[in-house]
């Protein structure tokens, strides 16, 4: 489950991706556009220690682009490659925004989705001691084998960022794709797929293959 806390962000979460987008290999929207959220949904760290959200952005002119981030209260060693940024949350501080692809926490809460079945996780606030369920904005299902089995992703190997990203970790495969819609990866041995508004069918945003 992951908890979300009523807060503001300097700078928010757009406005942080409307100035890195652009410089991504696989952003098709035109530079300097307005970029809007069509929609997120989370997965958990066991730990607790790192926030994973992912986002559909989007344009007025341009293709919905799949963007995972993880949020955390320190820098992530090595992954400067991969910041999008910091912001100042009013709850918890300064986080660190990274692109959830260079990030391990996010390769292996990706792979536990996929290949376990789980999926995403179920979204909440705390409200005076009581638990609000947030309703998700986009709906997340798992096409192919579920193998319970499967080691934990301990390292990340590999990351090559194009269209598809494609993330060698040392238990499993990872591919996500950055533009929903375009292309399909027939030999996955299982498929995270989602839809959200404005996408009325199921689209493929990750695959997964164990090695």
């Amino acid at each position: 489950m992951a908890l979300l806390h009523k807060a503001t962000l300097r700078p928010t979460k757009l406005e942080l991706l409307a100035t890195w987008l652009p410089s991504r290999p696989w952003f098709a929207g035109p530079t300097g556009a307005e970029v809007v959220s069509r929609g997120a949904y989370r997965f958990d760290d066991p730990a607790g220690e790192v926030g994973i959200e992912t986002m559909l952005i989007g344009t007025a002119d341009g293709p919905v682009h799949h963007v995972p981030l993880t949020y955390r209260a320190a820098p992530l060693d090595g992954a400067d490659a991969w910041l999008v940024g910091t912001t100042e949350h009013s709850v918890l501080g300064r986080r660190w925004v990274y692109d959830g692809c260079g990030d391990p926490v996010y390769a292996a809460a990706l792979a536990h989705a996929i290949l376990s079945g789980s999926g995403q996780a179920e979204q909440y606030f705390e409200v005076d001691g009581r638990r609000e369920v947030r309703e998700p904005t986009v709906t997340v299902v798992v096409d192919g084998a579920v193998d319970a089995d499967l080691p934990a992703v301990g390292t990340v190997r590999r990351v090559v960022d194009e269209d598809h990203t494609i993330i060698d970790t040392d238990t499993v495969k990872l591919v996500v794709v950055r533009r929903p819609g375009t292309g399909v990866d027939g030999s996955a041995a299982a498929t995270l797929k989602g839809r959200w508004d404005g996408q009325s069918t199921t689209v493929p945003l990750a695959y997964a293959t164990p090695l």
